[in-house]
């Protein structure tokens, strides 16, 4: 592949970031591919790079596309059996007249399905379509030339968007409230927390984002990004059910982040997973940015978390109160509380040990895949209080 004009390698916190890219679209990706009822999956990636560091490294167009065709091509070989159409859609737009960026980006793609054809024996074509832009983002995304606000609002196409922007502008509040309204739509952004921290009243940070409904809090610097998060969330309406999740990359003194949007407890489910992978104790930081106790202090205790600790606290109250009254609210509640919703399971388990409720309907504390637990379903239950 062409050499990354940008002469860098890619830093441990910029590998942090793709490797969370990576395994989101590699949960998200089978989800709607096995979908019978999607006819069309669109992979967008709108500041994509030239898709390479300086040492070949894949970026995020690559890795994409690599997860994509998954191990041994199993994708490959069930996308040909299904007929479903699989299109990717590569911006990369340049502030400089010198587009080498995006030249780059249309090599290392290119190279990429030559690479693939020839590995794979792929007589008859890759069954993937792909397409290189090179526009402004905000261009592209209100571009009535296109198809592309049709295709965000089409219920039959399943759309997985990655904006990897270079600072906070690009994606503004109209931009966040047309991807949040559209179905069948999942999105990770990118966004330099730190910058909008330290020039909050600056008239070209409160341009993209009211900043007088932000409040940081100095004696808490880890925790700006959450903050950031909760802004957006506030965004959304208060009856909409969506589900936000953030997570914070520091690197010294800088903090930046992501910020993923999904209207299904699946896409939930599945974006906390790799956060949780990547920091047991919080599920949001590559930091401990809840001041768990480490090995070695007076306190510490292996696999206690502070987070954790608070949201089932919070769980035990509302059962107790009445609010929460079975488990599809429990386990909702607890993916809004940013944890996965076995904390739920384990709250009412030790409610039962201590003769505090019972649960009227299964016996089985299943709590994956929620979406499949409708009322009066196998594994649906109420919780009587005693």
């Amino acid at each position: 592949m062409a050499k990354n004009i940008n002469g860098k390698v890619f830093n441990g916190e910029t590998q942090l970031k793709l490797d969370i890219f990576r395994e989101c679209f590699r949960e998200w990706f089978p989800v709607f591919l096995h979908n019978r009822y999607v006819s069309h999956i669109y992979i967008y990636d709108l500041f994509a790079g030239s898709g390479t560091d300086a040492e070949g490294k894949y970026g995020s167009p690559l890795i994409l596309l690599e997860e994509a065709r998954g191990e041994d091509a199993k994708h490959c070989s069930f996308i040909k059996n299904d007929n479903k159409q699989i299109t990717f859609i590569f911006n990369e737009k340049e502030k400089t007249k010198k587009q080498e960026k995006f030249e780059l980006l249309q090599s290392n793609v290119t190279s990429f399905f030559s690479k693939c054809k020839g590995e794979n024996d792929c007589e008859q074509g890759c069954i993937y379509k792909y397409h290189c832009t090179n526009k402004g983002f905000k261009d592209g995304f209100y571009d009535s030339s296109t198809d592309f606000q049709n295709i965000l609002s089409n219920n039959k196409i399943a759309k997985f968007l990655l904006l990897d922007q270079y600072g906070f502008s690009q994606v503004d509040n109209n931009v966040f409230n047309t991807l949040v309204n559209s179905p069948k739509t999942d999105f990770i952004f990118f966004i330099a927390t730190s910058f909008i921290t330290r020039f909050k009243e600056h008239d070209n940070v409160k341009k993209y984002i009211d900043t007088n409904k932000i409040e940081f809090d100095s004696t808490k610097p880890h925790e700006c990004h959450r903050v950031i998060a909760n802004y957006y969330q506030s965004l959304i309406p208060a009856d909409k059910e969506y589900y936000l999740h953030h997570f914070t990359i520091e690197n010294g003194a800088n903090r930046y982040g992501l910020i993923f949007g999904t209207a299904h407890t699946l896409g939930m489910e599945k974006f906390l997973k790799v956060c949780w992978k990547y920091d047991n104790l919080a599920g949001e930081a590559n930091m401990n940015i809840d001041g768990n106790h480490k090995p070695g202090e007076l306190f510490y205790v292996a696999g206690n978390s502070n987070k954790k600790d608070a949201v089932k606290e919070e769980i035990k109250k509302m059962v107790l109160s009445g609010h929460i009254t079975d488990n599809i609210t429990g386990f909702k509640y607890a993916l809004e509380q940013k944890c996965m919703p076995n904390v739920f399971s384990e709250v009412i388990k030790e409610l039962e040990s201590k003769n505090k409720v019972r649960r009227i309907g299964t016996k089985s504390y299943t709590s994956t895949d929620i979406h499949k637990i409708k009322v009066g379903s196998k594994d649906y239950y109420k919780i009587e209080l005693l």
